[in-house]
């Protein structure tokens, strides 16, 4: 990704990456990309979504990147995880965090015309979860407890036929602003609020007088254009395992992005399509 990005015309800044959250040698925050004669734009990557799954052989491994407007990306500082609430268009008008997860389940139910029995929420498998997928499950909702890959979840709640209805829980922030570009570009719902899981994160916080309170609305995860790109790594329902055929390797990926952005690539489609025929 980095060597790629190197070579982009104009100026990227990696506002949230996984160096620091990783401890990772490079794509840390701050880092600038690109050739620098051109626009400057902002970064937000996790290059292994699912690092487990992907090491022990599971489906589910994504790699994934977001690119928005120069100074639109929320910069998240010294936060590495963030509680969410992620919905699709119908209900982006309902969600407040600062609900319960019931008042939330059912105000999206609602939203869908559909009953709470109806409804699937994610929510990933970790010990901090349980009483939350206790809550959902006992208000009846059905919940998938994936045991990583938080984007994936958030898209299959955003995504026609996705499987899902609701992404709830705390994950990562760099998964968290890449979700929110596309949440943004479909015209779902998102809310955030930071959430310290580890000592180091905590005091990092309590130095820099972050508000753990606040409930940051999708607006200002993502000011401006943004575009998201995920490709298949280890495989899955979303997307598929890099394959080989005809002596080449071939990959699946899933391009979001706002309607300009998506006008231009199609027109540059048909345009080679017609240089083929």
């Amino acid at each position: 990704m980095r060597a790629v990005l190197a070579g982009v015309q104009g100026r990227g800044t990696v506002v949230i990456g996984e160096g620091e959250k990783d401890e990772a040698p490079m794509l840390h925050n701050g880092e600038t990309l690109g050739d620098g004669e051109g626009p400057d734009f902002d970064i937000a990557v996790d290059p292994l979504e699912g690092t487990d799954l992907c090491a022990d052989g599971l489906p589910g491994a994504l790699t994934t990147i977001a690119v928005a407007e120069g100074g639109s990306l929320w910069s998240p500082g010294a936060a590495l995880y963030m509680d969410k609430l992620v919905v699709g268009p119908q209900a982006r008008e309902v969600i407040d965090l600062r609900e319960s997860p019931e008042e939330n389940l059912r105000r999206v139910a609602e939203a869908l015309g559909r009953s709470v029995e109806e409804m699937r929420v994610v929510v990933l498998d970790k010990p901090r979860h349980e009483s939350l997928v206790a809550e959902l499950r006992e208000a009846g909702a059905a919940v998938s407890t994936p045991s990583a890959g938080d984007v994936a979840g958030a898209l299959a709640a955003l995504l026609p036929g996705g499987g899902a209805h609701m992404l709830m829980g705390v994950g990562g922030t760099p998964e968290g602003v890449m979700t929110a570009c596309a949440v943004a570009a479909l015209g779902g719902g998102m809310q955030g609020r930071l959430a310290p899981q580890l000592d180091e994160e905590v005091r990092a916080l309590e130095e820099t007088e972050a508000d753990t309170d606040r409930v940051l609305e999708l607006e200002e995860l993502v000011g401006g254009s943004a575009s998201f790109v995920a490709t298949g790594v280890s495989g899955g329902e979303l997307l598929r395992r890099p394959w080989w055929s005809d002596g080449q390797w071939f990959t699946e990926s899933i391009v979001i992005a706002p309607d300009e952005v998506r006008r231009v690539v199609e027109g540059e489609r048909e345009h080679e399509g017609a240089q083929e025929r």
